[in-house]
């Protein structure tokens, strides 16, 4: 049933059309690190109903902040909150809570998306909490970190792709992140 809930959402906040949409909320408490704003486009290989692509505006850090997923013409499509051991998603039609951002995740998509990373990686940096390897010469420049290959040749250009492949399917992130003010 929590299922069933959780991949009733995933069109609403990953992709859907929303008319009224999850209103914008004041900015998590204690999150320290600026909005970053920009577009993300998630391809899953040969699953196009998992694939999609939006509008975003990320703020706080892994530990508390918030996720906002946005339409082609930036109406609200749906908010994750998190602090330590609580997770709210809001399709501003309904609500789901979970544990942590890595079971939200999981839930909503069916694969552990590193949100969590995406913080530091947008910043070209590794995630301080897993290891990580350079990627080799023939790859790019970046690392390696949690099953995927983060290439930050392009962040001075404000791109960013992350790539999986193992475990099947193959997962590609680009976020395109505009400029900061």
């Amino acid at each position: 049933m929590r299922r069933r809930l959780a991949l009733s959402l995933l069109p609403i906040l990953l992709g859907g059309c929303a008319t009224g949409g999850v209103g914008r909320s004041r900015p998590a408490e204690g999150a320290e690190a600026p909005i970053r704003t920009g577009r993300l486009a998630l391809q899953v290989t040969g699953d196009s109903a998992r694939s999609f692509s939006a509008g975003f505006e990320l703020e706080g850090s892994a530990s508390q902040g918030r996720l906002t997923l946005l339409s082609p013409l930036g109406l609200p499509l749906g908010q994750a909150q998190w602090r330590p051991g609580e997770v709210q998603l809001d399709s501003g039609t309904s609500s789901q809570r979970y544990d942590d951002l890595a079971t939200m995740m999981q839930a909503l998509t069916g694969d552990a998306l590193p949100l969590a990373a995406l913080f530091d990686w947008i910043e070209g940096s590794p995630w301080p909490g897993d290891s990580s390897r350079p990627l080799t010469a023939s790859e790019g420049t970046g690392f390696r970190q949690l099953g995927w290959s983060v290439r930050t040749d392009r962040l001075a250009d404000g791109l960013l792709v992350a790539e999986r492949r193992l475990p099947e399917p193959a997962v590609t992130l680009r976020l395109k992140l505009d400029p900061r003010p």
